[in-house]
């Protein structure tokens, strides 16, 4: 019988709420069930820290992006085995690894799905699942404010996207791996682990997140047309293909900015910064995943 533990953020809301996740979770073989809710993501690290040290076996995560980055973050490297219940607006990570929004079937995954090993990304220092990036969409995003999220959902992004399409570009330099990459006026630069970022963009199309790697990608659009036609290219083909864009990837990026801009990890918004250090932890968290058709369950 395992010991689980869920780490909740009091104010989302997905299905019948905590009330159900419980019994959701004691409907299954649990021998001990640590319970942990927390008014905001930034308490949630604490918590996540004594579950470990309590020994779950396994961890429910219960919130957004933000929300499960605060618990990776304070996990990565460790043995622990995390589940999603995704119970924010965007839930990236949760989609791009296909853990539905439907608390009966997150559940089930985290009891019965594949434990899998992935990469994390590093930035200045603090882990990140999905993306971080600094300009453009990490503008957007803390214009995006809780309030907004929620009366919007996920077309908040798209809202705040277009007040912020063809704002200034800052003269950006990029090393990779240490050999420089770029130098030039930049918009936005995004790190990826996945494909699919923040408003459903694909802006990787070969991301994988356990192959070791981070991808890169830097943008020099500046008018809301050169936006335009960038979103639509992302929007029906390789993002990589568009004028406006240059996509590579590395193990380790340094990102030197002449003006501090804003930077985001995972939809989270941290303030602003004019230098930015990358890398990637490879097999930094194992997370629990929709079992392949025709594997065994774990």
């Amino acid at each position: 019988m395992k010991k689980v533990a869920v780490i909740a953020h009091q104010k989302k809301t997905l299905g019948g709420g905590l009330d159900e996740l419980r019994v959701r979770i004691t409907d299954r073989e649990v021998g001990e069930l640590l319970w942990y809710e927390v008014p905001k993501s930034r308490k949630a690290p604490k918590q996540a820290k004594k579950a470990l040290k309590a020994g779950a076996e396994l961890i429910f995560v219960w919130g957004g992006d933000g929300m499960v980055q605060r618990c990776v973050d304070a996990l990565a490297g460790s043995k622990a085995v995390i589940a999603i219940v995704p119970a924010g607006t965007a839930n990236l990570l949760a989609r791009n690894l296909g853990v539905p929004e439907d608390m009966e079937e997150a559940v089930r995954i985290g009891f019965e799905g594949e434990r899998r090993r992935l990469d994390l990304g590093r930035l200045n220092g603090e882990h990140f699942a999905v993306m971080a990036g600094v300009g453009f969409d990490a503008e957007m995003i803390a214009d995006a404010d809780r309030g907004l999220k929620e009366r919007m959902g996920r077309l908040a992004y798209m809202w705040t996207g277009l007040r912020h399409a063809g704002g200034s570009t800052t003269p950006t330099k990029i090393k990779v791996d240490g050999t420089k990459w770029f130098e030039g006026d930049a918009s936005c630069v995004l790190l990826g682990n996945v494909g699919t970022i923040t408003g459903g963009i694909e802006a990787f199309d070969d991301a994988r997140p356990d192959d070791g790697w981070l991808e890169i990608g830097v943008t020099t659009a500046r008018s809301k047309l050169e936006w335009g036609r960038l979103l639509a290219q992302m929007a029906t083909g390789r993002s990589d293909e568009s004028p406006f864009v240059r996509i590579t990837r590395a193990r380790k990026a340094t990102i030197k900015l002449a003006e501090p801009r804003t930077y985001e990890l995972d939809g989270g918004a941290r303030g602003t910064a004019d230098r930015l250090e990358a890398e990637i932890l490879p097999a930094g968290i194992t997370v629990c995943v929709p079992a392949e058709e025709g594997a065994a369950q774990q």
